[in-house]
């Protein structure tokens, strides 16, 4: 085996992802349905392969890259591709029925299998203060960690493969929801104030350190959360609503509509209405999971 790694399709970040193990240092393989992408690559020291089955035969770790999980299977059945002995890691996006899917289908064929969840888009490859989540076998894991450290920081999260994919859904719901929340604060302080406003990027500079207490926040609630118990301390949940809707009218004053407060206080408010108006903001998970809000809980 003359090289340490393949990498199995070449689009954005499947070149992303191949530049970095070169750029790391390793000798990488690569393959691509069209030759463009592996050639300039090739440029950049990696090595071209002719097929599929070729470059698989080349390294002993093997990372695939593609579309989706019917392209991952249309690219591992192609002819002369064998990959037993070999740990496939399985970096394409997809539901966690077909990361399990995918799993099973390796098992059968002695394949050591680890599917992950990419973190960054692809000029973040490489940094490693972007992680990337796998899962799978821990040894597989272990012995595969020096050459994904490449790509990133190697964040294992457990042995059933459909965990970065349910990981990555759910981190990529915290994104939307803070960035939303980030751009309802840019509207607000830009409409507010004399000349014109305060600009983003004053803005940020504080809610860049505001966001430290908002983590604070997520680890006092994780417990209660686990616990089901939600003891409302300082900040319970009446002073929630009663503080939203200083959010919910500030906006409206300025003409600001993303949503997002309204949104926030109709929660809350199903809560309080149901009795819960001393408890902490925590309480809120029991109105977001299926089943009668909030009846079971304590």
């Amino acid at each position: 085996m003359g090289t340490e790694v393949t990498v199995l399709g070449l689009g954005a970040m499947g070149s992303a992802l191949a530049g970095a193990f070169v750029g790391a240092g390793h000798r990488t393989a690569v393959w691509n349905r069209t030759p463009g992408p592996a050639e300039a690559l090739a440029d950049r020291g990696a090595v071209r392969t002719a097929s599929a089955a070729e470059a698989v035969a080349a390294s002993p770790l093997v990372v695939v890259c593609v579309s989706d999980h019917d392209a991952v299977e249309e690219v591992l059945g192609l002819p002369g591709v064998d990959l037993t002995g070999r740990t496939l890691v399985n970096l394409t996006s997809g539901s966690p029925p077909a990361a399990r899917k995918t799993a099973a289908w390796a098992e059968g064929r002695r394949v050591k299998y680890l599917d992950g969840a990419v973190m960054a888009t692809p000029s973040g490859i490489g940094d490693p203060a972007f992680m990337q989540l796998y899962a799978g076998s821990r040894a597989d894991f272990e012995d595969s960690r020096r050459v994904l450290a490449a790509l990133g920081d190697p964040v294992y999260l457990g042995a059933d493969p459909a965990l970065p994919s349910v990981y990555d859904t759910a981190l990529l719901g915290l994104l939307w929801s803070a960035l939303t929340g980030w751009l309802h604060g840019v509207a607000l302080l830009g409409a507010d104030g004399p000349g014109g406003g305060v600009p983003a990027a004053v803005y940020t500079e504080v809610a860049g350190r505001w966001l430290d207490t908002v983590g604070r926040f997520m680890s006092a609630h994780a417990p209660q959360v686990d616990a089901g118990r939600y003891a409302g301390g300082e900040f319970p949940l009446e002073l929630h609503r009663r503080t939203v809707e200083i959010l919910v009218h500030a906006g409206e004053l300025r003409g600001i509509s993303s949503g997002m407060p309204e949104l926030i206080r109709d929660l809350i408010g199903r809560a309080v209405a149901a009795g819960h108006g001393g408890d902490s903001f925590a309480r809120l998970v029991e109105f977001m999971r299926p089943g009668p809000a909030g009846a079971a809980a304590p």
